[in-house]
């Protein structure tokens, strides 16, 4: 396991103690990992960034400290990730397959796929050509995605 990975767990691991927040100090966790405090900021810009789903807060200084604030949960994540793996366009077929997988694992509930799958069929989108709809549709799966997730 990398040295991120370690630093990384030891956060999540005091975020969850925490209720979701954990405050540390940059040096302090530098020492107990052995490692430079660089490294330290490597890990909560990479992996604790708000497109990660948390709030980072730091004041610098003697008595210095990084709050990290999980604002989005596991199954928020999970849609955002799946909004952002939706490409530039979605047939009618895949987004079905997609809804029905994200139902499956209980990241929607069977209403709010039902909507999704109507919202992006042919038949919703029949006042648009033909050879815009795959694009109009894939914006439209993101959307409806990112605004359950949030």
């Amino acid at each position: 396991m990398k040295m991120s990975d370690v630093i990384a767990d030891f956060i999540g691991e005091m975020l969850s103690a925490g209720g979701g927040v954990a405050e540390l100090q940059r040096k302090s966790l530098a020492d107990r990992f052995d490692c430079v405090p660089s490294q330290i900021n490597y890990v909560i810009e990479t992996r604790f960034s708000p497109d990660n789903g948390y709030l980072v807060e730091s004041q610098r200084g003697g008595g210095g400290f990084i709050r990290i604030i999980r604002v989005m949960g596991d199954k928020q994540r999970t849609l955002v990730e799946a909004a952002r793996g939706v490409g530039g366009a979605l047939t009618q077929n895949s987004a079905a397959k997609l809804t029905r997988a994200l139902v499956s694992a209980e990241l929607l509930s069977p209403t709010e796929g039902q909507l999704l799958l109507s919202a992006c069929s042919d038949g919703a989108l029949q006042e648009v050509d033909p050879a815009d709809r795959d694009r109009l549709r894939a914006s439209i799966f993101r959307c409806a995605i990112l605004g359950i997730a949030t």
